[in-house]
């Protein structure tokens, strides 16, 4: 197995939408805010090679909405979704899985595309399976008020319509992807989001989606105020952080603008950050 991060662009957010209750005096302080209050935010996606399977997980925003709805987020840097597989060797034909941790635009708006004429929304991945799961894709495609506008119908029904949608069961909080990796469901954030879990060299890497956005999101009352159920979100957040210092996990964030990874360590006043960097760091090559 072999596993690549892949960089589909950043963006910008409200510092105060993604800290919640948290004073911006004390969030400033790891996630600096530009004079708009806006902090830079990385869309990071994670690729997994696996004998003739290449399965991505998450897609980035994609580049097919308006001028308007990118405005809003203020997108910048040089990576794309396509330059990142090329620099691989790799083509978006080539991608066999995409594993959609939460159908919320940023991390599921790569999965779609226009055709050529600018006509018909097609599948970005004309020759993969996508793997969503029941309880979600219902709460994605029946959305609630609060979270209408992540739920794009644009970027999620197409999935359904080319027959390429497939399902991942859920039991008991807990689910596997065709032996290659385990999958934990959250229900803070949004209705049945997934973290895979996978085995690599030894260790256990964990893509950590929004349950953890980034390393200043570590202390449990840093919330993101676009979490549905935030009392849930901190305790699903003490019982993993607590489980990921335990047995050193490494933990791949999807949303930090400066690190790919980090693990975490027991101290006296809680989980707390150990070390952070790239992945190649936490192996050596």
């Amino acid at each position: 197995m072999k596993l690549y991060p892949i960089h589909t662009g950043n963006f910008k957010l409200d510092g105060g939408a993604m800290f919640g209750v948290v004073p911006k005096s004390i969030w400033q302080r790891t996630n600096p805010a530009d004079a708009s209050n806006m902090c830079s935010w990385s869309m990071r996606c994670l690729l997994i090679e696996e004998g003739n399977r290449l399965i991505l997980i998450d897609t980035g925003m994609g580049d097919k909405q308006s001028d308007k709805f990118f405005g809003y987020y203020y997108l910048f840097g040089d990576e794309s979704l396509d330059g990142e597989l090329a620099k691989l060797g790799f083509h978006r034909d080539d991608i066999t899985d995409v594993f959609l941790t939460h159908l919320h635009f940023d991390h599921c708006g790569g999965s779609i595309k226009w055709d050529n004429k600018k006509e018909f929304l097609l599948p970005a991945f004309k020759n993969a399976k996508f793997w969503s799961n029941d309880k979600h894709w219902k709460w994605a495609t029946e959305p609630n008020a609060r979270e209408k506008a992540s739920f794009l119908k644009e970027n999620i029904l197409p999935i359904q319509e080319s027959g390429q949608l497939n399902m991942i069961n859920r039991e008991e909080g807990r689910g596997s992807f065709d032996d290659l990796f385990d999958v934990r469901f959250m229900d803070g954030h949004t209705e049945s989001q997934m973290l895979p879990i996978i085995n690599y060299k030894g260790k256990k890497i964990v893509f950590m989606a929004d349950l953890l956005p980034s390393t200043g999101h570590i202390p449990l009352p840093y919330v993101m105020g676009y979490d549905t159920r935030p009392l849930l979100t901190i305790s699903e957040k003490k019982t993993f952080l607590d489980e990921a210092a335990n047995n050193e996990y490494i933990l791949f964030l999807e949303h930090d603008f400066e690190n790919e990874c980090c693990t975490l360590q027991q101290t006296e006043k809680g989980v707390r950050l150990k070390d952070k960097g790239r992945l190649i760091d936490f192996f050596g090559s």
